[in-house]
């Protein structure tokens, strides 16, 4: 007689077949009714609404989006094919922020269909789509990506509402700086007669810096009998340049986080107090943090442990050789990987504090930092020695976070410009706020992102003589919806805001 837990290997079985075959949005059709209510009832399936579902984890509290937010833009392109067939798009709008490498999960997707109904379809997590009947673009003008059908960047960029750019301005000057030539718009532009929208995009590319594109927008629509009116639609939004000619949205978009958020940062956050006359006495500081730092920051990514336990570790009773207890402790392994890294981050330290350029060194050390905290979990054959060869060769997902990291490719594009940008930084304060969040924002390894960021930080802190600052745990649902603030809503203030709360009133 099959065990109940042979019944469930059976229904696991089953949505592993789905899942091997590409499939994300789960029909009802699709499973059984018994393996869909075990699948349900054991935390391997979450309704998404009515005779839909989605894969999840077991481990999953009751609440945590995370497999939904991972699993978003494909139950979508799924969903949506199963409806509409071909006959939908994703609106301009949302179609100019895709190709802008904004994956963030909206609260609400828009979605233009001939057959749509004008309806609101409520979907898990407050997230919703919205069907409206309205005209596609040509099929010329539409592309796939991912399964999900979008305006092209330039169709879209032509359809945007106004209110577009001043909402999402890192969105909209990330697509603009994708444009190679103005023949990528002319066309539609004359041919559609919009000559508002002419005069709209040609403001919008001066605002970037690309003049050149702009004034041909122009003098192409005035041959051609149209009358212009040049508006910028950023309206009191400053230009940025970005100098380079890259059409990377994921470079460009944190060239242009950078240079709109470093203003922000810099009202916030207090001036650098300056390099310490005594860099051993800096140095005795930092080791005196360590057990602070060691529990609050390895709390905030869920390791229980006790300063009992990093004591412990630091003195050396820890002895996963010897003690079998200890090997199969993961939070006596994190803990050791903690310390290791901590005496390798206190190196960089005292490199900066001794005149080195704080990006470079940083650029340099980072991957020690990371084998340092990982390298206890491969020595007791919880990782694989291959698990410390860099960065991650696998999608990532932060938990509850509407914010999707950059794909792999990204990841190794985009490094070595956060790097530059550090080096490259004249304020210690921007160096701070700005470094810690665009590394975590990045995610660049498989685990580890929140305790390297913060590392990262506090090695940004020495360079400007702040001194060394724990994040606390009591504190950690302000510090995360401070993260989700800027990645999501490109709003730098609270993470400035908080990291400056963390200082000492002097």
């Amino acid at each position: 007689m099959a065990t109940p837990n042979d019944k469930l290997a059976e229904s696991l079985q089953v949505l592993q077949e789905l899942q091997n075959g590409g499939v994300i949005a789960i029909r009802s059709n699709q499973l059984s009714r018994t393996h869909r209510e075990r699948l349900l009832k054991q935390g391997f399936l979450k309704e998404v609404m009515k005779g839909w579902y989605i894969p999840a984890g077991p481990d999953e509290l009751p609440g945590d989006s995370t497999s939904w937010y991972a699993s978003f833009w494909h139950f979508a392109a799924e969903y949506l094919h199963e409806r509409f067939g071909n006959n939908w798009s994703i609106s301009p709008e949302q179609s100019v922020m895709l190709h802008a490498a904004n994956y963030a999960v909206p609260t609400q997707l828009y979605i233009r269909a001939s057959g749509a109904r004008n309806h609101i379809t409520e979907l898990i997590h407050g997230t919703s789509l919205l069907e409206i009947r309205a005209a596609l673009p040509n099929e010329a003008d539409l592309i796939e990506k991912d399964g999900l059908r979008l305006f092209s960047l330039s169709s879209g960029l032509i359809n945007c509402n106004e209110n577009f750019y001043t909402r999402n301005p890192t969105d909209a000057r990330t697509a603009l700086l994708m444009i190679r030539d103005s023949s990528e718009v002319l066309g539609m532009l004359l041919d559609g007669s919009h000559s508002v929208v002419a005069g709209r995009l040609a403001g919008a590319f001066r605002n970037v810096g690309r003049t050149r594109i702009a004034d041909e927008i122009l003098d192409s629509m005035k041959a051609a009998g149209f009358t212009n009116r040049e508006t910028d639609p950023f309206e009191h939004k400053a230009p940025v340049i970005i100098p380079q000619r890259e059409r990377s949205p994921y470079i460009n978009r944190i060239r242009l986080m950078w240079a709109t958020m470093r203003e922000v940062v810099l009202q916030e956050f207090p001036v650098a107090p300056g390099m310490p006359p005594d860099i051993e006495a800096y140095i005795k500081e930092v080791d005196d943090n360590y057990i602070n730092d060691a529990y609050n920051s390895l709390s905030i990514e869920g390791y229980r442990v006790t300063p009992e336990l990093i004591e412990k570790v630091r003195s050396g009773k820890w002895q996963p050789d010897l003690n079998e207890d200890d090997r199969n402790q993961s939070n006596a392994l994190a803990a050791r990987g903690y310390w290791q890294a901590f005496q390798a981050v206190k190196e960089s330290v005292r490199k900066i504090l001794n005149g080195d350029n704080a990006g470079n060194v940083t650029d340099k050390d980072h991957g020690t930092w990371f084998r340092e905290l990982f390298g206890p979990s491969v020595t007791a054959g919880i990782l694989k020695a291959s698990d410390l060869a860099g960065y991650r060769n696998m999608p990532v997902f932060i938990r509850r976070s509407h914010h999707t990291p950059p794909n792999v490719d990204a990841v190794r594009d985009l490094m070595p410009v956060l790097f530059e940008m550090l080096a490259e930084e004249k304020e210690a304060a921007v160096r701070v706020v700005l470094g810690h969040f665009i590394f975590v924002y990045i995610h660049p390894y498989r685990d580890g992102n929140g305790r390297i960021g913060r590392f990262l930080m506090n090695t940004m802190m020495a360079s400007g003589g702040y001194p060394w600052t724990v994040v606390p745990l009591a504190r950690r649902d302000e510090y995360m919806a401070a993260l989700e603030s800027a990645s999501v809503g490109h709003d730098i203030r609270p993470f400035a805001q908080f990291l400056a709360s963390l200082l000492p009133n002097e």
